[in-house]
């Protein structure tokens, strides 16, 4: 699996701990993020904001939590899917304008950022960062100066941006809460206590023992200011189009985004794998941690027995930062190992979650057999990648995916597994319930809600 995760959100207003709050909801969704993250707070106009490259534990010490005062807050993980990774794209992002200070944090991609960053700099804009989310605070800023209100500003800076988004703004009296006009990224609202929170995840509000209330709506702005919630209409809503990865991938499965549980959507993946592909074997085994609900799944249809198949060691950084080839594959093995004891001498059944560029999963076929699998049949829980997404899931582009250079059997032979077999597009809809298509699926169909 080479597609990594999208950013994080996280966001209280009326909290005596916003920051402690902020702290636990964001390594709660530490998985969609591991390059950089931060925290601002509000105290009584006065922003002040930590940030920096690493994890959530790496930057974020006890001493500077307890330094950051107020009653409002937001914070941010992020893995960059638009600009570098480097401590300037850092989130969130505050900004001093004519009317005051705001901080935002934003999950998702525009697909018109270079259009509007360009307009912007020829009106004389400064950026500090190659984020696109720079782009859309500027532009706040910009058009608060002529509305009468932030919320007003930020429902026509919805009407300009164009891609995917979840977006939270803080001014010195709100918190603002906005989802792109297909629903595109996940945004949710639960309280604790007295406290509104807005973040990424269900998961994120358990972790801090918050109630769920709903998820924000596409094209909806919530608003929460002295206690009271408002939401207004940003009048560019469209028929829902939630992205299917954050069932199949990105999301923790102890989260429900739009109803639907994300770790039943994965085991109901791997039961439609069992009907579509059928194999004759002893053991299925799923590939931590997004394979291992499709593979449960596939055993309760199948009547395969499941087994604990491979070790992952969550302690190791990424691989593909090593510096040459023979280290990245000691990497890969150090992070993800199989147990010998399990399948050795078994027909096994692989499930994982996609297959990118094939590298990877043709080195878990390869440590399997070597671990004494005397065969790999291998099955995926989404179809295959056959376009990039322009809307914040770094996909790769055409000449990266091996779906488009392949066919699904040539594919087999290159991975050197004894057979393969992937959902088609079609299974994703009985994946997530029978959700009538409501969900984006461009990166396996090209087709995209914008277009």
């Amino acid at each position: 699996m080479a597609i990594h995760e999208e950013c994080g959100i996280f966001g209280v207003h009326g909290s005596d701990f916003c920051a402690s709050d902020v702290y636990y909801g964001l390594f709660s969704l530490q998985h969609r993020g591991q390059e950089s993250c931060g925290i601002a707070t509000n105290d009584d106009a006065s922003i002040e904001c930590v940030k920096g490259m690493g994890l959530v534990s790496d930057v974020l010490s006890s001493d500077k939590i307890k330094n950051l005062k107020g009653n409002i807050a937001i914070g941010h993980v992020r893995y960059s899917t638009a600009g570098g990774s480097v401590a300037e794209n850092a989130q969130p992002i505050v900004t001093q304008y004519s009317k005051g200070t705001l901080s935002i944090a934003h999950n998702g991609n525009l697909t018109n950022a270079n259009e509007l960053k360009a307009e912007l700099e020829d009106r004389g804009a400064i950026f500090h960062s190659t984020t696109d989310s720079e782009v859309i605070a500027y532009l706040i800023a910009q058009k608060r100066s002529c509305n009468p209100s932030v919320e007003e500003a930020v429902k026509e800076v919805m009407g300009i941006i164009k891609g995917g988004y979840a977006l939270l703004v803080m001014s010195p009296r709100k918190l603002i809460a906005a989802r792109d006009p297909f629903g595109l990224k996940p945004l949710v609202m639960g309280k604790l206590d007295d406290a509104i929170i807005f973040c990424s995840e269900t998961c994120a509000l358990e972790a801090v023992g918050a109630e769920f209330i709903r998820d924000v709506n596409p094209g909806e702005i919530v608003i929460v200011e002295n206690g009271n919630i408002r939401s207004i209409d940003s009048g560019i809503g469209r028929p829902m189009k939630k992205c299917v990865f954050e069932y199949i991938y990105f999301a923790r499965p102890d989260s429900v985004l739009d109803g639907i549980s994300v770790a039943e959507a994965r085991r109901e993946a791997g039961r439609i794998l069992a009907r579509k592909h059928p194999c004759d074997c002893d053991i299925v085994i799923g590939v931590p941690e997004s394979g291992i609900d499709a593979a449960l799944g596939f055993a309760d249809e199948s009547g395969i027995t499941y087994e604990k198949g491979f070790v992952k060691n969550t302690y190791v950084g990424r691989t593909f930062i090593k510096p040459s080839q023979e280290q990245r594959q000691q990497a890969v093995k150090i992070k993800l190992n199989p147990i010998a004891a399990v399948v050795n001498g078994k027909r096994v059944v692989m499930v994982d979650d996609s297959i990118v560029r094939g590298n990877t999963i043709a080195n878990q076929v390869n440590m399997l057999r070597a671990s004494g699998a005397t065969e790999v049949h291998v099955r995926i829980s989404s179809p295959p990648f056959m376009h990039p997404c322009y809307y914040g899931t770094d996909v790769p582009d055409e000449d990266n995916l091996i779906a488009c250079k392949h066919t699904i059997p040539e594919i087999c032979d290159i991975i050197g597994a004894d057979s393969l077999g992937y959902l088609e597009p079609e299974d994703l809809n009985d994946m997530l319930g029978g959700d009538n298509f409501r969900h984006c699926d461009a990166c396996f169909t090209g087709i995209y809600p914008e277009r």
